[in-house]
């Protein structure tokens, strides 16, 4: 139980101090990489037929 908390710990603490860390432009860059990539899996999505 303690290792999974700290494990989660770490974890936040490592995301917030990345995201400190980033610039504006790579911010902008992940932006254009993550809609690409929901653009990409939309285009996956089967829909069903409106029959």
């Amino acid at each position: 139980m303690s290792t999974s908390l700290m494990y989660l710990l770490l974890r936040q603490v490592l995301q917030m101090l990345s995201q400190l860390a980033r610039d504006g432009g790579a911010k902008d860059v992940e932006i254009l990489v993550r809609r690409h990539q929901v653009a990409v899996l939309r285009r996956q999505v089967h829909r069903p037929g409106g029959r």
